[in-house]
């Protein structure tokens, strides 16, 4: 069963470091697509033919724009359009203008012969596309001026089409405008006509209710009723009623007064009537009664009152008396009869008045319809001349040139020096995307690359630790010797080894991979030879039995081994050979016969092992691949300890996973990881290893060469050697 820890195994963060060992690592594929990126833009380059490049200036303006006025007034100009300039950049490129510029100058043809092998001429649509990819169009920022810049072989043919793209641009953007003009003017023609036939159908209708209801119009543009006799009586009327109201209120309100002189005072109104009526006769008789009182006085004075002239000037003073009072009381009669013919006068004309006003309202009620009729009449008639005028303006403005609607500011001209190819630009664009090509790849086949990698990643993945690290190009130990620049990796995987053992007795080990080439073989060699080395009696067993490998490593022979005592052919001392580094035997596989399935699980095989526990301080088995056969498994259920050999990136994660599993589920005790086969020099991550070890050989070898090395003590185990026991 898979182990919960192993599936259950956090993911890692990539550090930058981890980056760079990346690139470190696949930096011959990164350096690879760099350099072919660098030659093939170099090359592409080189075959790029020259082209120069022409530049025409033009200044362009919104379409309702006109040079002058028809008021007289300044230009008019159109309301801000944020998308105007990028119109027209499209127009420049449209179909209506490059095709101008082509048949100018037969492109087509003349292009069709330098791109189609056969010469044939491109098809419009192919011209426009290929004039398009060589034309470049700018709008400087905040103007109106285009850059119209275009690209070719020939310099003075740049300068040609440039100045033709302005030119046909704005023989289009005239056509355009008198396009529009056009349709403007039609359709307001159409319109003044309709309208012109609607006030004829208008006229003859005003004039048909003018004779039916007899009204009076000599007025053309009159839009209400003219004054007749009638309204005129009627002003004339109204203005006397008003007058004669005035009078009659000043007259009612003079007798009033008098009237209640008369009925306070009665002589003081003939003083009052004598100076308002001016009547002459009431003023000579009141002027002789002034005359006769002073008479009186004066004779009462020098007469008495009874002298008989006193009396007679009495006398005829109240005669004047008496005919004062009549005139006043004529004078009354005669106002008040002044007061009622005023007011009858003031009915008369106010019923007149009256009359009048209903006689004209029943007039104005009458031709009502025929006035609004012709009202609108008139407005038709002043909507038609608004048509016309605004035609005329429009025809006349379409008349004028429009020279501000495109104005050139600088006419192309050919250029000196090309313009393309752009060598160092593009050849270190070309070296810049290449490295990225190379660095994208090479992360991307990282990603790809499920293989074991670092330590921190075993530790992780697998769950165990990892014993030792083996460096790149090892060689064998019983030929380099103990000073070996390698043996010290395997010293700390002894180290590690005898650490990690859970009891002191475990003395038999079985190296296991997942794959072939992962070298078990030599790990299994190497590390006999160092506990050889430490003194301790060693034996390293080739238990790989369909293709032994450690006699061809160690020069001897395969004649004889495990398959010949398993099968009681021989005898242990027969089967085990001494090689040339003291306390080191071998035991070879032997020749497989057909017939020996599943020898290594057998009893005599379990007994072997605990023969050699007795004998060997410590037994290596190398064993087959444990992915491809059951043997493997078996040699793990049976010793005491196994190690299993990862080669760095060699086979899947999941496939070295599936590997520990398989020795755990037989039972087996794995005590850890070796990573083999490691760059010491490319990746970061094994650095220290790699440096220590190889930095600590260095002084073990300058203290070697200064001083005399003890023969036979190459251990470094205090000079004690343990020899084997002889068989």
């Amino acid at each position: 069963m898979d182990s919960p820890e192993t599936q259950n195994a956090p993911e890692s963060k990539l550090h930058f470091l981890d980056y760079w060992r990346i690139i470190r690592i696949r930096k011959a594929i990164i350096v690879s697509v760099f350099f072919i990126t660098t030659i093939m833009a170099t090359v592409v380059t080189f075959l790029m033919r020259p082209e120069f490049s022409s530049t025409a200036e033009i200044e362009i303006q919104p379409d309702y724009v006109s040079d002058v006025s028809m008021s007289g007034g300044a230009a008019t100009y159109a309301t801000y359009d944020p998308y105007f300039m990028e119109t027209e950049l499209k127009a420049i490129q449209g179909e209506v203008v490059l095709e101008r510029v082509i048949d100018d100058f037969h492109l087509a043809a003349a292009w069709g012969k330098k791109i189609n092998p056969d010469g044939t001429p491109l098809t419009m649509n192919e011209a426009i596309d290929y004039l398009r990819g060589n034309i470049s169009l700018d709008a400087n920022r905040n103007t109106k001026i285009i850059d119209i810049t275009v690209y070719d072989e020939d310099k003075d043919m740049a300068a040609k089409i440039a100045n033709d793209i302005a030119k046909d641009y704005r023989d289009y953007r005239l056509e355009q405008h008198r396009q529009l003009s056009a349709n403007g003017i039609a359709v307001l023609e159409k319109q003044y006509n309709d309208e012109e036939a609607g006030i004829l159908l208008t006229q003859s209708n005003v004039d048909q209710m003018r004779a039916e209801y007899n009204i009076p119009d000599t007025d053309p543009n009159a839009t209400q009723p003219t004054p007749t006799i009638t309204s005129q009586q009627l002003q004339q009327f109204d203005t006397e009623l008003i007058d004669d109201e005035a009078t009659l209120s000043k007259l009612a309100d003079q007798y009033a007064v008098f009237q209640v002189i008369q009925a306070t005072n009665p002589t003081a109104l003939a003083d009052v009537l004598s100076t308002i009526d001016s009547d002459s006769q009431l003023s000579d008789l009141l002027g002789k009664l002034h005359d006769n009182e002073q008479k009186n006085a004066v004779e009462v004075n020098y007469l008495g009152s009874n002298s008989p002239d006193r009396e007679a000037t009495l006398d005829l003073a109240n005669e004047e008396r008496r005919q004062i009072s009549e005139r006043v009381a004529g004078i009354m009669i005669g106002l008040q009869t002044a007061v009622q013919a005023q007011r009858d006068k003031v009915d008369t004309i106010s019923n007149k008045l009256d009359e009048l006003k209903t006689e004209i309202q029943a007039e104005e009620v009458r031709g009502q319809p025929y006035w609004e009729a012709k009202r609108a009449l008139l407005d038709k008639r002043e909507l038609h001349q608004l048509l016309g005028a605004r035609i005329s303006e429009i025809t006349a403005q379409t008349a004028i040139p429009k020279s501000t609607l495109v104005t050139p500011i600088n006419d192309a001209v050919p250029g000196d020096y090309p313009v393309k190819p752009k060598k160092a630009l593009q050849i270190g664009l070309g070296a810049f995307v290449g490295l990225l090509v190379g660095v994208g790849l090479a992360f991307f086949i990282e990603y790809l690359d499920t293989s074991v990698k670092t330590i921190d990643e075993v530790e992780r993945v697998f769950q165990a630790p990892v014993l030792g690290v083996i460096p790149q190009n090892i060689g064998r130990l019983i030929e380099e010797g103990p000073d070996s620049s390698h043996a010290e990796a395997y010293r700390v995987l002894r180290t590690n080894i005898l650490f990690s053992r859970k009891d002191k007795n475990f003395n038999t080990i079985v190296v296991v991979s997942a794959g072939m080439g992962e070298g078990k073989s030599t790990t299994a060699l190497n590390l006999a030879t160092v506990f050889a080395q430490a003194g301790e009696r060693t034996l390293v067993v080739d238990s790989d039995l369909r293709r032994p490998t450690l006699h061809k490593l160690l020069g001897l022979t395969n004649n004889l081994g495990l398959i010949n005592y398993l099968l009681k052919q021989n005898t242990l001392e027969q089967v085990i050979q001494t090689t040339s580094v003291p306390m080191l035997n071998f035991m070879a596989s032997g020749k497989l016969p057909g017939n020996s399935t599943n020898i290594l699980g057998s009893e005599p095989m379990r007994n072997l092992i605990a023969e050699l526990k007795r004998r060997y301080d410590f037994i290596l088995f190398d064993s087959p691949p444990i992915m491809g056969l059951s043997d493997a498994s078996v040699l793990a259920s049976e010793v005491d300890m196994a190690i299993q050999i990862i080669q760095y990136r060699r086979y899947p994660q999941l496939m070295n996973i599936r590997a520990k599993q398989m020795v755990e589920k037989v039972g087996g005790n794995l005590v850890g990881i070796v990573l083999n086969n490691i760059n010491m020099a490319q990746d970061e991550s094994y650095y220290y290893y790699g440096g220590y070890y190889y930095h600590s050989n260095e002084e073990a070898t300058e203290t070697a060469k200064s001083s005399p090395r003890d023969n036979g003590n190459s251990s470094g185990d205090g000079g004690r050697i343990k020899l084997p026991q002889k068989f």
